[in-house]
């Protein structure tokens, strides 16, 4: 329960429906024994076996508990069959039956009900944080982690733990109270047989035990399983397209049954494992039932020294015993399997954002002067993509990067953006390195349009706006007209209301693209980050997109990474990168005449 205790602590916001619970089995556990214990009176009308007793007994001390519990109720039988006769005594018996096991499930029905609130308020605040936690990782973790695997571990590992959370309650208190209560009863009946209860309930506990050893590992091979099996429908569904056109849906289809036949392997041995426990434990009690029944027999029938009532009595709560020990028997199997999800869930919630925010981060709100880039290195593994790269971008200014694939044209926007962080030297915007920036702060100033169109499943206005909330439609018509967007979008059925679908598929790639520089214009950042953002575009939509992009750039701050040089001719500063390193720079017209390696780019592009 190491990793469980851990998840307890998100159930303090909703402890009172754990203290409403506890008081609930206290109750459910009192009036089940009360529930067997009260069948005595009634057995003892019938059978005519209560001694007469007309004067009330006194309490003599817990060592003569027994004598003083049956002396009362043979008291009781004695004024009742006396004052009211037989039948209506044993009327008033059954009525006392009846009210104690009513009292028993509607105490039980409580227990259930306030322990709904705990787990799922547990379950929603789980899921949040961890969601939260999710979004506030850096790129680099989910390069190392597949998608599949954190979807799992949102979605079924912390329903486990919310299930594991009825078993727990149950471990600590409905069942051992249950077993405790009887057990008072049954000494207070006969302390030669409860002994042999005392001998017996451990040997069956350790033998339980021993089918429950490997559970948690048996559970967590399960869960980690799915996680895979999740992962491969999640890249099957993003990369439909080029399976089909492949043809290999053949390949896909194996690689998924070699999955889901490991997982049913597992599961089949964790459940065949847990299904163990319930008949074991009930085999074992029933082992504990014969031997009472034959040491309780001789006690009845040869020293008879035990009423028949009494032992009848006896027996119902011996076996009243067996489902308290077979519920706490499940519940231990469901808090190792609770465990083991737990464990999976806390990996992420304790991992440690290498970007997160200093306790001193400053909020930044405008941009005045320039973009420093003061001998930078960056490797993702090994091999650095950036060496000893400087740069200064003054404000107002376009500059853009050029060069071949792997030159770390790219690199450069997520470092300005702060996906990832500098391995050595440092970026600053107006003189204050942006890791002393709140991250909000940094991409407050900044708007970004990449080569692929992220867009969601909404409508178009809810993709123009993503978390904005304080623009009016006629601000979003306006970042749409300059973003050459508008035209297009008047024409859909819903107009700006039009879901586009699942990542925007109901639209072409310009029109995607002109979206995502109008979300970009909504927000009307100082800083413009632009990675290729025209790079996957046919002629007609570059047209049209570079056109958006020139009116967005205009009395702005812009980076633009580029692969196709057309798109750059008018930027204030073009960067030649190689390998990381800046080996020209200048504009269009004085690169072109020095006749280097930008000239040579513009003439293989021009072919």
């Amino acid at each position: 329960m190491k990793y469980f205790r851990q998840i307890l602590v998100y159930a303090k916001p909703y402890k009172i429906y754990g203290v409403l619970n506890i008081i609930s089995n206290i109750f459910y556990a009192l009036f089940g024994t009360l529930a067997f214990v009260s069948l005595m009176p009634m057995l003892k009308v019938l059978f005519k076996t209560a001694q007469p007793i007309t004067t009330k007994p006194s309490f003599e001390g817990i060592s003569k508990l027994g004598d003083y519990i049956e002396n009362s109720i043979n008291y009781f039988i004695t004024i009742k069959v006396n004052t009211q006769g037989e039948m209506t005594a044993l009327l008033f018996m059954i009525i006392i039956v009846i009210s104690t096991f009513l009292l028993k499930n509607i105490f039980g029905y409580l227990a259930m009900y306030f322990i709904t609130f705990l787990r799922n308020g547990v379950l929603k605040d789980v899921r949040n944080e961890l969601y939260e936690k999710t979004v506030d990782l850096p790129l680099a973790y989910f390069s190392e982690k597949r998608k599949g695997d954190i979807i799992a571990r949102i979605s079924t590992d912390v329903l486990e733990i919310q299930h594991s959370f009825l078993s727990i309650l149950e471990l600590i208190v409905r069942e051992p109270l249950m077993i405790l209560f009887t057990i008072f009863a049954m000494l207070a009946l006969s302390p030669q047989l409860t002994l042999f209860v005392f001998i017996f309930i451990p040997i069956a506990g350790f033998v339980i035990s021993l089918v429950g050893k490997k559970l948690k590992r048996q559970s967590d091979k399960v869960q980690k399983e799915q996680g895979y099996f999740l992962s491969i429908l999640e890249e099957t569904l993003g990369g439909l397209r080029v399976i089909k056109g492949f043809n290999a849906e053949g390949y896909f289809n194996a690689k998924f049954k070699e999955s889901t036949s490991r997982f049913y392997r597992f599961s089949n041995s964790l459940l065949n494992r847990q299904n163990l426990a319930s008949p074991l434990s009930e085999f074992l009690g029933i082992g504990v039932i014969a031997v009472l029944l034959w040491y309780g027999g001789s006690l009845v029938l040869v020293s008879k020294t035990l009423a028949p009532d009494a032992f009848i009595v006896f027996m119902g709560l011996a076996y009243n015993i067996l489902t308290p020990a077979k519920a706490i028997s499940k519940a231990v199997y469901g808090v190792k399997k609770g465990d083991a999800a737990a464990e999976r869930v806390l990996e992420i919630l304790h991992t440690i954002s290498p970007l997160a925010d200093k306790k001193d981060a400053i909020e930044k709100e405008g941009f005045n002067s320039a973009i420093s880039l003061e001998n930078i290195s960056f490797k993702y593994e090994d091999e650095y993509v950036l060496k000893n790269f400087s740069l200064e971008i003054p404000k107002g200014k376009t500059v853009a990067f050029v060069g071949q694939s792997g030159s770390g044209k790219s690199t450069i926007a997520n470092l300005l953006t702060r996906f990832y962080d500098v391995n050595k030297g440092s970026i600053k915007i107006d003189g204050i390195d942006i890791r002393d920036l709140t991250k909000k702060s940094l991409r407050n100033l900044q708007g970004l349009v990449s080569q692929d169109s992220i867009l969601f499943n909404d409508s178009i206005k809810n993709n123009i706006l993503l978390g904005i909330n304080n623009k009016t439609d006629d601000e979003i018509m306006n970042a749409a007209k300059i973003a050459n967007a508008h035209e297009f979008i008047v024409e859909m059925p819903g107009n700006y209301n039009s879901n586009i679908g699942d990542s925007g598929n109901k639209l072409s790639g310009g029109q995607k693209q002109r979206l995502s520089i109008a979300r970009a214009v909504l927000k009307n950042p100082p800083i413009m980050i632009l990675d290729e953002a025209t790079s996957a575009l046919d002629t007609e939509s570059e047209r049209l997109v570079q056109d958006a992009l020139e009116k967005m750039m205009k009395n702005r701050t812009s980076v633009v990474i580029a692969h196709r040089l057309s798109t750059v001719q008018k930027a204030d500063i073009i960067v030649v990168l190689q390998k990381g390193k800046i080996i020209e720079q200048g504009n269009h017209e004085e690169l072109i005449a020095k006749n280097g390696v930008y000239t040579k780019l513009v003439e293989m592009q021009t072919l």
